[in-house]
């Protein structure tokens, strides 16, 4: 074991997480059995990094520890159907949620343009139109 292993705080360090947590990801068996030194100690290869990452990455996404699992096993054509079904299904969860955001970014643009109308008007006169409108409804 050379010098291109990472003992478990370095490898947690250049990926933002915890210690625990690159453990907990080797126990779910999202990352590889790390091989241990002579002293007992965890190493692992530089791939292991861009793992770490990759699973941050898609929880950010919102996918499950346990669908990042799917993604990352290696397997044959069956397992690449239930991975290409799984991508399908969050494409459609993003671009609902892409949809949404849009929406709600065009209310709050149109509230902050009748905010910017009221002080333009009225300077320290001005009455929230937006806490108007929540109020009336």
């Amino acid at each position: 074991m050379g010098n291109s292993f990472l003992q478990i705080g370095e490898i947690a360090a250049r990926c933002g997480v915890s210690v625990d947590t690159v453990r907990y990801y080797e126990k779910m068996k999202l990352l590889p059995a790390a091989p241990r030194t002579g002293g007992g100690y965890r190493v692992f290869s530089p791939k292991a990094v861009e793992q770490i990452k990759f699973i941050k990455q898609a929880q950010e996404l919102g996918f499950s520890l346990d669908e990042i699992k799917g993604l990352l096993a290696s397997g044959g054509a069956e397992e690449c159907r239930q991975v290409r079904d799984l991508l399908k299904r969050k494409l459609a969860e993003m671009d609902e949620q892409i949809r949404k955001m849009k929406a709600f970014r065009k209310t709050l643009a149109s509230h902050l343009s009748a905010c910017d109308d009221e002080l333009d008007k009225k300077g320290r006169q001005a009455h929230c139109p937006v806490l108007f409108e929540i109020e009336k409804n």
